[in-house]
């Protein structure tokens, strides 16, 4: 069977295709099932539907950034095995956007309207992690993958005690969330250097949750 050796060309293309699905259309999941399928509907307030829509908004746009930054590091990658995990975490990284999606839309949410800044600046990172080299980009997707963590744990204690639909999503993501950080070292991630993890990463990530938390 021949294999297609793609230009640089196709997968500018390629990408392009990618990130206008993501941030406009349906992009291509694995098709796992929605985690809140069989979880009965909450009544909420209206103040705790505005609460756990604005949640789940941040969730959703942390989910297009994760996605600009698998593409970006997948479209630099130097390993095709790396490039090929990178992909494959994309892809999974998609039904965390239609999970959010569907469940932002049921309790009257929209989608950030910064969610275009967020994927260009995340795929420029990750265009950029994986050309200095395949271990500071899995480096960088393990940490990444950390402070998502991170945020969905306190998104879990902030959400409303009774919107089980919400914390079923969340939970499944954080599992995903964990497996995909610890895919990254596996295939030879470095620990990223001290002002990265501590300073550089918790202040791009505050500016996006506080950001998409209201617009």
């Amino acid at each position: 069977m021949n294999t297609r050796h793609y230009t640089l060309f196709d997968r500018l293309c390629m990408e392009a295709d990618a990130a206008l699905r993501t941030l406009y259309g349906r992009p291509p999941s694995t098709e796992r099932p929605l985690p809140d399928a069989d979880v009965m509907e909450p009544e909420l307030t209206e103040t705790e539907r505005r609460l756990s829509g604005r949640l789940m908004r941040v969730n959703h746009s942390g989910e297009v950034s994760a996605q600009g930054l698998y593409q970006g590091q997948a479209l630099t990658a130097r390993r095709e095995d790396v490039r090929q995990r990178m992909e494959r975490s994309a892809a999974e990284e998609n039904d965390h956007l239609v999970w959010c999606e569907h469940r932002m839309q049921e309790v009257g949410a929209g989608k950030s309207l910064l969610n275009p800044l967020w994927y260009a600046g995340s795929f420029t990172i990750g265009a950029v992690a994986g050309a200095i080299g395949d271990k500071w980009s899995l480096g960088f997707v393990n940490e990444t993958e950390q402070q998502v963590i991170r945020h969905l744990d306190e998104h879990l204690e902030r959400l409303p005690a009774q919107d089980d639909k919400s914390r079923a999503i969340l939970e499944q993501m954080r599992e995903d969330e964990a497996h995909h950080g610890a895919v990254a070292m596996e295939l030879g991630g470095a620990e990223l250097p001290l002002p990265v993890r501590k300073l550089l990463m918790p202040l791009m990530s505050k500016v996006m949750t506080r950001t998409a938390f209201w617009i």
